[in-house]
């Protein structure tokens, strides 16, 4: 059975979902699906370095920390790191 369903917005496209932590290096994107009336939880798909796509565990904490950072990402485009003034 693939772990992704196919795009038909009655119902949640993951199947079954990853906790494991994936390195940087292997992600290649990162899309997030809502929650709605398709689907009561958030879906995070990964596309990985090698073609393959995978629903992360969006209750995982390393994950948590992944959507918080994507979702800054989009909120502040081309900000990258927030500098740190002292003094």
């Amino acid at each position: 059975m693939p772990p992704i369903g196919r795009d038909f917005n009655s119902r949640c496209r993951c199947l079954q979902v990853e906790s494991r932590i994936i390195p940087p290096d292997n992600l290649r994107s990162i899309k997030l699906v809502p929650e709605g009336t398709h689907c009561p939880d958030i879906e995070v798909i990964a596309g990985l370095a090698n073609g393959e796509k995978v629903c992360l565990n969006p209750r995982s904490s390393w994950v948590k920390k992944l959507i918080h950072f994507v979702l800054e990402r989009q909120l502040h485009p081309g900000g990258g790191a927030a500098s740190n003034h002292q003094g």
